[in-house]
């Protein structure tokens, strides 16, 4: 749902249905799990890297079926490691099973535990878009590296959409496993507590000076010219910002009123992702001196605009994601 002002060049063409093995490059192939939804397109992308043996990325929820034909597609090679890329349900307890059919290391994001204050939320359903039972055998730092076989995989952090995000470059292919940070087919969805709209503009800024040519995300197709891509999301956000300040000094104070001005089009199903995206440019504006709010922002917050504004803006701007 791209703005006129500031258009995103998505793509929603994805060429594969849940349950169908894919050879996606020389070195990938790809596995789509069949919880398709607002908020996960055709599903979740599970990756297979390499050849005879192989890490995967991303096994997905826990579910038998995208579990055995993944074992399926692998029979006769050897699982090495388990990569993870954030702990949300749609993309990690599937390495519970998948670890204990194979032996496979699992490797990657840190487990889920609060990073920022978590008052005035609702806190039980909060923790329940996390796998509270994701524990890895290592946990990767920026920069750090997996071998598998002969291919080497790299840790990029990217918090934002959870502050546990990491991404992971394949330099083999110049190309990068995004997650959920960077996807061709929508924005993403920045929600408090877990998510931060400040992470996230700064993952990006990290995504657009790297060289990577292509994006393999959590959920549909590839992302060409992604430096392209992710300046486009920056501006974008960037927009969405400037929406959001203009109609705080037009009075509006609280984010049911501005979701109802900014997102008038939108799917009832999609309203309660908008609420916490102006709500995750809401805090970062609140942290920056840009907007006043009495105690924690939340969702129920009254905003208004500080006088004199500081003469500078850092990036912000959103979609429902």
């Amino acid at each position: 749902m791209s703005t006129q002002e500031d258009p995103i060049p998505f793509d929603r063409s994805l060429n594969a249905r849940p349950g169908e093995f894919q050879v996606v490059s020389p070195t990938i192939r790809r596995l789509i799990a069949n919880n398709g939804g607002p908020y996960t397109f055709t599903g979740t992308c599970t990756y297979v890297v390499g050849s005879g043996t192989v890490a995967v990325i991303d096994p997905g929820p826990d579910d038998r079926f995208h579990l055995d034909t993944l074992l399926k597609a692998v029979a006769g090679e050897t699982v090495s490691h388990i990569l993870v890329t954030h702990t949300h349900r749609d993309h990690s307890p599937g390495a519970a099973r998948l670890k204990a059919a194979t032996g496979a290391l699992v490797v990657g994001c840190r487990p889920y535990g609060p990073a920022r204050p978590r008052s005035g939320f609702d806190i039980q359903s909060s923790d329940a878009a996390h796998d509270l039972a994701y524990q890895p055998d290592r946990v990767l730092a920026d920069g750090e590296e997996v071998r598998v076989g002969d291919i080497a995989l790299q840790a990029v952090a990217t918090p934002g959409h959870a502050a546990n995000h990491l991404a992971f470059a394949l330099p083999r292919e110049q190309a990068l496993f995004s997650g959920d940070n960077v996807m061709a087919w929508s924005t993403t969805v920045v929600a408090p507590p877990d998510g931060s709209m400040r992470d996230y503009m700064a993952s990006l800024e990290v995504l657009r000076h790297r060289s990577d040519v292509v994006y393999w995300p959590g959920h549909g197709g590839p992302v060409r010219e992604p430096q392209r891509f992710v300046r486009a999301l920056a501006r974008h956000r960037r927009h969405r910002e400037g929406a959001i300040l203009a109609r705080i000094e037009a009075g509006d104070t609280l984010v049911e009123t501005l979701v109802g001005r900014l997102y008038a089009d939108l799917v009832p199903a999609l309203k309660g992702a908008a609420a916490l995206s102006v709500l995750a440019h809401l805090q970062d504006l609140v942290e920056r001196g840009i907007v006043n709010t009495q105690g924690p922002p939340t969702l129920k917050s009254h905003y208004a605009p500080v006088h004199p504004r500081p003469s500078f803006l850092v990036d912000g701007g959103v979609e429902v994601g």
